[in-house]
Formats: structure tokens, C-alpha cells, sequence
């Protein structure tokens, strides 16, 4: 049979195992092995897994992935959620959908310093979902907001999933994360006006919160402070070039770890916790990587990646039209797997083809490919794979983010949660549309820091 014939039913076969609710990883490892066994015997595939494994964790810079996980971990259970979401609903909540606004701006910050979009979910939820229950926001909105919010985790830096896909792609980590503070910052702002027309249309949806009385409001703002501080320290020593980021997140674990404990909020129990969590969702994404490795082992041996840049080069389509095309793949990709899981396994099929429709190495040529550098392709498509990437976050039948704010939410009925999304949805792909129209937008801040 044909290798690219052979290529395509081996992804068949892996999309199937997932739509049947088998894990990613294990999906990957069962095709991706099972297929290099079948073309080039078993002897060959445990001779490759001698080395397979140790040679992709070994890597330096995904050292810093568990080190954010922990920050993250320990962030959950420091009470940086609730400080922030009080300084935000103080400065935002006597407005109409104000302390929507709130949930999503306390969203943002809780993002910038755990990275994890289900982890700002769940337990932004757990901090603002009571408030949006006291004032009588509809179930649609209120847990809309808290599902729509969670997806900042991924892009606001610092993030998992972007930090994979600098590795995947070959980028410098740093330079990804400066790329996506202000797509990051349009998203916030996007969200709350998203707030502001939906509670014009239905104002009971949305009613006004009290009014925060001076004391409170100072307090409540100066509560924010370690927050900030955090952020500033390890973010700001990033970008200055202090120091990379694994030890910037290492001393954001020293941070938030002092936070919590002179605030009695972590204890040995909760620490203990947060270090099986760490190792626990660092085992989970080391499992994926190594069996998107298989794939792509397999994949390149049967020439199915060469195969589609070929096909997609000889359609004649501009390469605008690709990008679009390949960001709607993402999209519906979204609706059978998790982010990071696309991100491994899609990344090495697309990435190959914008290179060659940039023509290779970009000579400065105008009109050339899509007008610019390899490395400034590498940053822009990456910030736009990753918005993509968290509309899956909130788009059925996964949307990993809607069932844990429903599971949260139990007398709001999954439908209206799918509802309270669609607004936000629509604000991402304006989004979207913008970074494709308007590609400094991801590149403006890293070329000032680079230059």
C-alpha cells in the first residue's frame, strides 16, 4: 500500500482512539509504536525506545514546565485568586456586569501567574462564582465569564502550552513570551466589552454590585500588591535578561510558596499536595510528548508531512488562504482533543508547510511568502495557533473548560454554560482577525525587547 495511504489511516485510527475517550498519550504511543513495529519490525522500535525517552526529557528548557506547574499548584492554595478577585470586583463591581468584569481581569492575573487554563478555571470559579450567584447574574453569563476566562491561562504569560510549542518550533521561549502579552491584554479587553454589550442587550443579566466604601477599597487594593509583585519579579527579570526562565520560575515558587505560608494558607499538606499535582500533571504531558515523538517518527517515515506541504503547494492557494485554512483545522481539531495535545501532535504537520510557503529562508523579497522572516513567522502563527487552540477549550463536544465551571455550577445546565461562551467566542475570533490583518501585533514588543 501506499506510505501516504498508510500515513492517513494511521491518523484515522488515532483521531477514532480519541473520539472513543482513549488518553492522548496512550493513543499516540499505541498508533505511533504499533506503526513503526508493523514497518520496520519491533527489533527497530525497542532499539529507538532505549534512547527515545531520555532523549526527550533530558531537554534543559522543558525543565521549567514542571517549575510553572508547581507555581500554579501552589498558587490555587496561597489565595492570590481571592486577592485578586477583590481588588478587581472593588475597582469594577458597582458597574452593570462589573463583577463579571472583575472575574475576567481577576482571570488574567491569576493566568499571568499559574499558566494553566484549567487551574484559572477551576479555581476562579471557585472564587468569583459565589459572587455572581449573590447578585443574580444569569447562569449563562456568570459561568460563560468563568469558562471564557479560563482560557487566558494558556496565552498570558507565563504558559505550558506555548513554552511546547517554542521547543516544538525551535523558539526562544522568551521571545514567545513577550509575543503574547499584548495579544493577551487585547483578549482581556475584548472580554469585558463582550460584558459590557451583552448586559446592554439583557441588563438583567447582568445587575450592578455595591458600591466598595473607601477602607475597603484600599485594602482591597493593596491586597493585590504580592500579586503583582510576583509577576514583576519573575516576568520582568525574564524580559531584562536577569535571568531564563527556569530559574525565573523556580524563584516564582519561592514566591508564591512564602506568600502562602505567612499567610497560613500553605502548610506541609498543602505543599505535599501541590508536589503530587506538579508530578502527577508533569508525568501527563511527558507521556504526550513522547508519544507525539512516535507520531512523528512514523509520520516522517511514511512521508505523510511531506506529502500535505506538497499538496498544499500545488493547490496554487495564497498563503493567507493556508493560514486560514490550517487555523479552521485547529478549531475543529479543538472539538476532539485538549490544547496541548493539538499543539504536539498538529504543530509538525503545519509548521513544515508555512515554511515552504514563505520559501524557505525569506530573502526580504516584497510580496514573498507572507512578507517576513522565519523567525517572525515562528512568533506570529504561534500566537495565532494558540488562540485557536483555546476556543477547543470552550467549544463542544470536549470544551474542557465548560465542564469544569458545570461541575462547579450544578444547578446550571451544561447548554446554558455552551451559551454563555458563544459571545466570547465570537470576541476571539475578532481577535484573530486582527493578528492575521495586523501581525505587529504579535511582534512589536519582542523586536523593542530584541532591539
Amino acid at each position: 500500500m501506499d506510505p501516504v495511504t498508510l500515513g492517513l489511516i494511521a491518523f484515522a485510527v488515532l483521531i477514532a482512539l480519541i473520539a472513543a475517550r482513549i488518553p492522548i498519550g496512550y493513543a499516540m504511543i499505541l498508533v505511533g509504536g504499533g506503526g513503526i513495529a508493523l514497518l520496520n519490525g519491533p527489533g527497530i522500535l525497542l532499539n529507538q525506545m532505549k534512547t527515545l525517552a531520555y532523549g526527550q526529557f533530558s531537554i534543559y528548557d522543558l525543565s521549567v514546565v514542571p517549575m510553572f506547574i508547581l507555581m500554579g499548584a501552589l498558587s490555587s492554595r496561597a489565595g492570590l485568586s481571592t486577592a485578586l478577585f477583590r481588588a478587581a470586583n472593588a475597582w469594577l463591581g458597582w458597574m452593570r456586569g462589573g463583577t463579571a468584569m472583575a472575574a475576567i481581569a481577576a482571570c488574567a492575573g491569576f493566568g499571568a501567574v499559574c499558566g494553566s487554563s484549567l487551574a484559572t478555571a477551576s479555581t476562579m470559579g471557585r472564587v468569583a462564582l459565589p459572587e455572581l450567584k449573590r447578585y443574580n447574574y444569569s447562569g449563562a453569563l456568570a459561568t460563560g465569564t468563568l469558562a471564557a476566562g479560563g482560557v487566558l491561562g494558556i496565552l498570558i504569560p507565563p504558559s505550558v502550552v506555548l513554552i511546547i510549542y517554542a521547543i516544538i518550533v525551535e523558539a526562544n521561549i522568551v521571545t514567545m513570551f513577550a509575543a503574547a502579552l499584548l495579544p493577551g491584554l487585547l483578549a482581556v479587553l475584548l472580554f469585558v466589552l463582550t460584558i459590557a454589550i451583552y448586559v446592554m442587550i439583557w441588563p438583567q443579566a447582568g445587575p450592578r454590585g455595591e458600591a466598595t466604601d473607601r477602607a475597603k477599597f484600599r485594602a482591597a487594593t493593596l491586597g493585590v500588591i504580592p500579586v503583582v509583585l510576583i509577576f514583576g519579579v519573575v516576568l520582568g527579570g525574564i524580559y531584562a535578561g536577569f535571568y531564563n526562565p527556569t530559574p525565573a520560575a523556580s524563584i516564582g515558587v519561592a514566591m508564591v510558596w512564602a506568600y502562602g505560608a505567612a499567610r497560613r494558607t500553605i502548610k506541609w499538606p498543602e505543599l505535599i499536595d501541590s508536589i503530587k499535582e506538579t508530578a502527577g500533571t508533569t508525568g501527563m504531558i511527558y507521556l504526550i510528548l513522547l508519544g507525539a515523538e512516535l507520531m512523528k517518527i512514523l509520520m516522517s517515515r511514511l512521508s505523510l508531512p511531506q506529502a500535505t506541504a506538497e499538496w498544499i503547494l500545488a493547490s496554487g492557494y495564497a498563503p493567507m488562504t493556508v493560514m486560514v485554512l490550517l487555523l479552521i483545522a485547529l478549531i475543529l481539531l479543538g472539538c476532539l482533543m485538549d490544547s496541548l495535545s493539538m499543539i504536539l501532535l498538529v504543530i509538525p504537520f503545519f509548521w513544515p508547510v508555512l515554511i515552504d510557503l514563505n520559501g524557505g529562508i525569506y530573502q526580504g523579497a516584497e510580496g514573498a511568502g507572507f512578507g517576513m522572516s522565519t523567525e517572525d513567522l515562528k512568533i506570529w502563527f504561534g500566537i495565532l495557533a494558540l488562540i485557536v487552540v483555546e476556543l477547543g477549550l470552550i467549544t463542544p463536544p470536549v470544551g474542557m473548560n465548560v465542564f469544569v465551571i458545570s461541575a462547579l455550577a450544578k444547578d446550571t445546565p451544561m447548554i446554558e454554560t455552551f451559551k454563555g461562551v458563544m459571545p466570547f467566542f465570537m470576541a476571539e475570533l475578532v481577535r484573530v482577525g486582527l493578528l492575521l490583518s495586523f501581525p505587529m501585533m504579535a511582534l512589536w514588543l519582542p523586536r523593542l525587547l530584541a532591539g
